[in-house]
């Protein structure tokens, strides 16, 4: 190498990675290898012109050698030792042209080749792979991308990386390799670890400035999910507040290597993730509220009052105990950062709301964010999210009206779920959409009887309710036993018969629908004695099917053990009530 200038040296070396990385893009379609052969045959000429490793670098065995041999087969010095001299300057560059070698091959596919240039960068490195030099290069011919770019064993001194850019190239692979161990416990269903390393990535990008807004901030929603599902609200908002924080940067930031796009070149991507970030923040609303329902409500799911207030007595200790600890496991971002995160969190409550007042403001929240996500969520393009966050607002709307005591109000409330789930069984085609049509026809159902069970407990407190009322009444147990009827027929096959053993996914579905069926046909207002007789043996129609479907298949009991209890009281105690009217109808 003595005679050849080595700008000339690093010239074909820079030509070699040029056709590797850029000219590939413009290879032909019937020689896709065609720039990676070319670049092949720079690096064997810089190889021939590097010369030789001396013998003392090249002399283990090659049996012993390999890309995942230990360092013990690899003859690993135990102590530090740096490439100094021209020997072992050059044992290293020869390294270097092995490892692309070795990429090269495998790149067109030549893997037994490519495996044996990367056993020779193993061994021409074994000496120095713990110096700082080199690590990045022996790990990269293991297993990856490198901390420290080999490349820059080729560049002029001028070109070459200073000691704090390198530290910030390390600082980033061990971030990515955080990632990636986020990932692979994601596949491995080893949901703990997958989020604190998701968790240790995102707070990294924050500390060393190295992340997209909206990547970083989607990153961040998804991972509340996580702590959702965990009922670990003060977590889940902290990521949410650090999202919304973080997504607002968004073509505030110089574009870096990080973040190459700005806002204005990205509209559709930026909208739709905003609408994502919106849609975890309606769950998180709709999870807190629920989980509050879930401890408040008696054994037919209304409003414990003794139940509240122990909640209430806990509600200090949850405070003492969730904000001392808790807050300074999660905390994102120093300084400005985090008192931006924090001031979007103090307008959100973390807490289980324990009245209407606290279940409002998480309810305004929630709705807020169903607008936001309805924005970039339509019907025309993205039917299934657009309707799934038309029921998330319905769900928000029922869980209110748990918190509500006013019977009138909750009417209403059920009314507007109504009015928003019923125009969608209009657009939707039910042979496409199947399931979907199930879910809104079953959930329109609920709301009918809810809003029928709440006129009855108004008119029972009248003496002598009005014939408007009972006629309201009427109309809703009509509507409610229409939706509840849809729902039961779409179970049904081709020939219109109804399924003798019906799928575990819809079994708890179609048994609460026939005993409310059921239910429904005992509750409608009538002055025909027979019509009365008519309905109630509808209603024991009913009643016997859950009870015989459960004596033939003992599984479903499972799924409807007290609708099952009532179905049999019922079957036992409407023959007798029935005859009693045919008894009074043949005396009149």
């Amino acid at each position: 190498m003595a005679n050849v200038p080595w700008a000339e040296v690093c010239e074909k070396f820079q030509a070699a990675l040029t056709l590797s990385r850029v000219e590939l893009q413009k290879n032909p379609e019937k020689e896709p290898y065609k720039s990676k052969y070319s670049a092949r045959a720079l690096l064997e000429e810089v190889k021939a012109l590097l010369g030789p490793a001396s013998e003392d670098e090249d002399e283990r065995p090659e049996a012993e050698d390999g890309p995942v041999a230990g360092d013990h087969a690899l003859g690993l010095p135990a102590e530090v030792v740096e490439p100094e001299g021209p020997v072992a300057q050059r044992a290293v560059r020869l390294a270097v042209i092995e490892f692309h070698l070795g990429v090269n091959h495998i790149d067109t596919e030549e893997l037994s080749a490519g495996e044996e240039h990367l056993v020779k960068c193993l061994r021409l490195l074994r000496r120095y792979r713990l110096s700082h030099d080199c690590i990045s290069l022996y790990i990269q011919a293991q297993v990856g991308c490198p901390p420290l770019d080999p490349t820059e064993r080729f560049l002029p001194e001028e070109e070459k990386l200073t000691e704090q850019e390198r530290s910030k190239r390390f600082e980033k692979v061990y971030t990515h390799n955080l990632y990636y161990l986020a990932q692979v416990y994601q596949h491995l269903e080893m949901f703990e670890k997958a989020a604190h390393y998701c968790h240790s990535t995102l707070k990294r990008q924050l500390e060393h400035n190295a992340y997209h807004p909206i990547e970083w901030a989607i990153n961040a929603a998804t991972l509340s999910q996580f702590y959702i599902n965990k009922l670990c609200f003060m977590e889940a908002r902290h990521c949410l507040s650090a999202a919304n924080v973080i997504f607002g940067q968004t073509g505030k930031i110089s574009a870096t290597e990080d973040t190459p796009e700005a806002e204005g070149e990205v509209p559709e991507l930026y909208h739709q993730r905003k609408g994502e970030i919106a849609r975890c923040w309606i769950k998180y609303c709709l999870t807190l509220m629920q989980n509050a329902q879930l401890s408040m409500q008696d054994n037919i799911g209304e409003l414990d009052l003794d139940k509240q207030s122990e909640l209430r007595a806990l509600r200090k200790k949850e405070l003492d105990e969730e904000e001392s600890i808790r807050k300074k496991a999660v905390q994102f971002g120093t300084g400005e950062l985090c008192d931006a995160i924090s001031a979007v969190e103090e307008k959100v409550s973390y807490l289980r709301p324990l009245d209407f007042e606290e279940a409002r403001e998480l309810f305004l929240l929630g709705q807020h964010y169903v607008f936001e996500a309805k924005e970039f969520f339509q019907i025309d393009g993205y039917v299934t999210d657009h309707i799934e966050v038309v029921q998330d607002h319905s769900a928000l709307f029922k869980v209110l009206a748990f918190f509500e005591t006013d019977m009138e109000r909750r009417c209403k409330m059920h009314k507007r779920r109504i009015a928003m789930l019923e125009p969608l069984t209009v657009d939707l085609n039910p042979q496409y959409y199947l399931l979907v049509n199930r879910q809104i026809q079953f959930e329109i159902a609920h709301a009918y009887y809810d809003m029928m069970d709440l006129k009855v407990a108004i008119a029972d407190r009248l003496r002598d309710p009005d014939s408007h009322i009972v006629k309201k009444i009427n109309n809703l147990n009509k509507s409610a036993l229409k939706y509840y009827q849809l729902f039961l027929d779409s179970l049904r096959d081709p020939n219109k018969v109804f399924p003798e053993h019906i799928g575990e996914d819809v079994l708890r579905p179609a048994m609460l629908a026939k005993f409310r069926v059921a239910r429904l046909y005992g509750k409608i207002i009538t002055a025909d004695p027979k019509k009365e007789l008519e309905n109630l043996a509808t209603s024991l129609e009913h009643y016997k099917f859950i009870v015989d479907y459960c004596e033939k298949h003992p599984e479903a009991a499972q799924e409807i053990e007290v609708e099952l209890e009532l179905s049999k009281e019922m079957v036992s105690l409407l023959p007798t009530k029935m005859e009693r009217f045919r008894t009074k109808m043949a005396l009149t």
